[in-house]
């Protein structure tokens, strides 16, 4: 029996609920056109959800079925209840613009001949456009999309330009991150330019005007007016913006982060760090335990609250008086406030920052972990649930939440080659421990095959808002296509490519120097080809590549190791036996540790040997448990590589950054 028969079955039964959930299901199958039209009809009319239908009518109006009785109900339903709205904020927009003084063009179309209505399609700012000429729905549009879709910041010689941007986020990230012409001492209005009056008109409809008329930096051109961009205030308007002295940058100017994220561990973040320190438009430090930055500016606002005085905040902080003046007569200050202050008094952050600059800077941010370690397990659907607490921190933290603005960069390495960095890393630094002395703190090499096949940090939710304008670059282009790699980026995280500042890698200004440890900044492909042999086998290789083979595939990156054989337990706990080589840094490790334990018999410590065996035995069971664990793992593995996060929310590939094929200096890296 067919999904529509049985829905059907069920509705004359008056199980309304059910029947719900079979006529959606049968809306996702190949039903017949009249059918589709009656399942969407039934699940909008008992209350289902609204989307369902909604999205049905749509398709079938699109498709050229029974246009004019959904266009009766759509209009019925969706429409015509929230025409006041639409009006209402209409008229408000014209009238706010008929004062304006940079709109030079006041005709505004009566609101029922506007050539676009807009159908809400949900509480979110979701609307969907009906061409009435045309007579066809226009795609979803969502005017809060937290996404800035193009360069704008792209070329700032000359005051932003931009055409037809109907985004009610841009237009507000527009606002709030050029500076006022007065406040850089020339002109530095915002042009924006629309090719048709009518649609530009319609678009007032579900935008607010507001926000970009109060401050007056926006200057509108209409059609053929684009030809007056510049305009030159002085001789139109007499206004001289030279006269005016530049204003230094307020803490709460700052409202858009560059996040960069760590995928993992040594996956090439500092060469991006690096790259982007010193940039006229950002604001940079390297990267910082999040711990250790949400620790000072804790500190600095219990210094502030404790504070009697002005004068009293000023002593104990020792900072700058204008800056502890902002913070000190501030209100409702957030986490977010005493981060952008702490960058703002560092001259490391501040070292290459424009102080004429046109735009706001942005705090170029990579909040570091020790590690990042993910767990996996099935949840009660046997779907696999991918989560770790170090992301969990983060967007538990009020300092993202309080940025408007965020856009996400994450770099990614080879897995292997980074994984063979990772091991190589921790045992140097358990080895420096060891230095220490008896009774120091260890530090030992983990299991970072697991970690490296669990971390999985490139799948994201889309709608999670820390990634929903992000993107994922590849160290090896970063290296080995540096102008191409750089030039897509910054053109993504919407700043100027500035050759003169990016084609170098420093810190502070100062440019890195090759280190004793043999690393290698700048855009050497020195680390791009090295692979660490020392520090990892076939074996452990072989595995990463196969369980991380949907990663392989996407981000285009060949097997090295993984011959495309099938998988099965017997072939993964075969792999398993011969980690040789991790197990051996991590048994060389723990033995330490386990070797500062007494062990005594009755209250009395035994004899050396007996000690030593003991310690031993221990060591082992202890490792025997990590294959007991890798084994669950490669269970749960086999079964899919579909994940989702502890919401429920199925994970998909970060997009990787594209680059133009004109730019490239070398073959892209496979």
């Amino acid at each position: 029996m067919r999904a529509v028969e049985i829905a059907r079955k069920l509705a004359s039964l008056g199980q309304n609920t059910d029947a719900r959930q079979a006529y959606a299901l049968a809306l996702q199958t190949d039903t017949e056109p009249a059918e589709a039209l009656e399942a969407a009809a039934f699940i909008l009319q008992t209350g289902g959800d609204y989307k369902i239908s909604y999205t049905a009518f749509l398709d079938l109006y699109r498709r050229g079925f029974f246009r004019e009785e959904i266009m009766q109900l759509v209009s019925k339903v969706f429409y015509e209840p929230n025409i006041k709205l639409l009006k209402s904020r209409y008229e408000r927009n014209c009238k706010r613009l008929s004062k304006y003084p940079y709109l030079f063009r006041k005709d505004f179309p009566p609101f029922e001949e506007l050539p676009i209505r807009f159908f809400p399609y949900d509480d979110h700012n979701g609307y969907i456009p009906f061409y009435v000429d045309r007579e066809e729905f226009g795609d979803f549009v969502n005017i809060q999309e937290t996404v800035i879709s193009r360069n704008f910041f792209k070329d700032l010689e000359k005051p932003v330009f931009a055409s037809d941007v109907y985004s009610q986020y841009e237009l507000e990230y527009l606002n709030d991150n050029v500076r006022r012409s007065e406040w850089v001492a020339r002109e530095n209005h915002i042009y924006l330019h629309y090719s048709d009056w009518t649609v530009f008109c319609s678009w007032l409809q579900v935008l607010n005007i507001r926000p970009l008329t109060e401050a007056e930096k926006v200057v509108f051109l209409i059609e053929d007016e684009k030809a007056q961009y510049p305009i030159d205030f002085k001789e139109r308007f007499g206004i001289d913006y030279s006269q005016y002295s530049v204003k230094p940058l307020g803490i709460r100017e700052v409202t858009r982060m560059i996040w960069h994220t760590q995928l993992s561990t040594h996956n090439g973040g500092d060469f991006f760090n690096e790259v982007f320190d010193n940039h006229p438009n950002l604001i940079v430090l390297p990267s910082l335990m999040l711990s250790d930055v949400l620790e000072t500016a804790g500190k600095v606002r219990k210094v502030l609250e404790g504070s009697v005085s002005l004068r009293d905040a000023q002593k104990n902080t020792g900072w700058s008086s204008s800056l502890v003046e902002e913070l000190y007569h501030m209100r409702d200050r957030t986490d977010k406030d005493l981060v952008v202050a702490l960058y703002l008094r560092s001259e490391m952050a501040m070292s290459g920052t424009d102080p004429n600059a046109r735009i706001v800077p942005a705090l170029f941010f990579q909040p570091h972990f020790h590690n990042i370690v993910y767990t996996l397990r099935a949840d009660e659907k046997n779907r696999t649930v991918l989560e770790a607490a170090n992301y969990d921190e983060i967007h538990q933290s009020a300092l993202f939440r309080n940025f408007k603005y965020i856009k996400t960069f994450t770099p990614m390495r080879r897995f292997t080659t980074s994984h063979a960095a990772s091991v190589r890393f921790m045992y140097n630094m358990a080895q420096a421990a060891d230095d220490k002395g008896k009774g120091k703190q260890k530090t030992v090499v983990s299991d970072a095959v697991t970690e490296r096949i669990l971390n999985r940090s490139f799948m994201i939710d889309p709608e999670d808002r820390l990634y929903k304008d992000g993107i994922l670059v590849r160290f090896e282009d970063g290296k080995l296509n540096p102008k191409a790699t750089l030039t897509a980026l910054a053109a993504f995280l919407d700043v100027p490519y500035h050759e003169e500042t990016m084609s170098y890698c420093s810190e502070g200004g100062k440019p890195v120097r090759v280190t004793d440890d043999g690393y290698a900044p700048g855009f050497s492909p020195m680390q791009v080809y090295k692979t660490y042999d020392e520090f990892a086998n076939d074996s452990e290789r072989y595995f990463i590549e196969y369980f991380l083979r949907d990663a392989y595939a996407y981000y285009g990156y060949d097997f090295h190791y993984y011959d495309g054989k099938p998988m099965d337990e017997s072939k993964a706990e075969e792999l398993i036996q011969n980690f040789s080589t991790i197990n051996h840094y991590m048994k060389d490790t723990w033995i330490k540790v386990f070797r500062e334990a007494e062990v005594s018999r009755d209250g009395e410590r035994v004899e050396a040997e007996v000690e030593e065996r003991v310690q031993k035995e221990f060591l082992d069971k202890y490792i025997r448990q990590y294959d007991q664990n890798r084994l669950k793992n490669v269970k749960i593995l086999l079964e899919g590589l579909r994940f989702i996060n502890k919401k429920g929310q199925p994970l998909h590939m970060m997009p990787k950054l594209e680059l133009d094929p004109a730019l490239l200096e070398n073959p892209i890296y496979h």
